[in-house]
């Protein structure tokens, strides 16, 4: 009786734990999180939308050169992102990647077929030297 026992309580730990991986993760083969390394890569290779999802103040005090601002936070953010090519690659980013994050999601389901977030966001990566920055003077 006692291995029966066993056997039952490994088996729902196995199971619960695999079920909790499934959510957890993220399955998308479209939103790929990137480092400043990788994203360097990307611009170089590819040809991409680079979104800066931050307010147009944060966006005016620093931002990766060559990036385009687009307000998560904006009313206008659905009709804005709408003007972006959805078979064109995007790289995200924010201040720490709480709004790239959401910001990949929507655009996810809006049918953009490839999306790379910066992992980490600005703040993670500003004293990088793998990224080029516009700094207001």
């Amino acid at each position: 009786m006692r291995k029966i026992y066993v056997i039952f309580s490994l088996f729902v730990a196995v199971s619960l734990f695999t079920s909790c991986l499934d959510k957890s993760s993220n399955n998308s083969d479209v939103v790929k999180l990137v480092t400043a390394e990788e994203m360097q890569s990307i611009l170089e290779l590819e040809d991409v939308q680079l979104v800066d999802v931050r307010t147009p103040k944060e966006y005016d005090e620093i931002h990766i050169a060559n990036a385009q601002n687009i307000d998560f936070k904006s009313p206008t953010f659905d009709a804005d992102i709408s003007k972006l090519d959805k078979k064109k690659p995007v790289i995200l980013y924010c201040k720490s990647g709480g709004r790239s994050a959401k910001c990949a999601k929507k655009m996810e389901e809006a049918g953009f077929e490839k999306i790379y977030d910066l992992n980490g966001g600005i703040s993670k990566w500003k004293h990088s030297d793998k990224l080029t920055f516009k700094v207001q003077s």
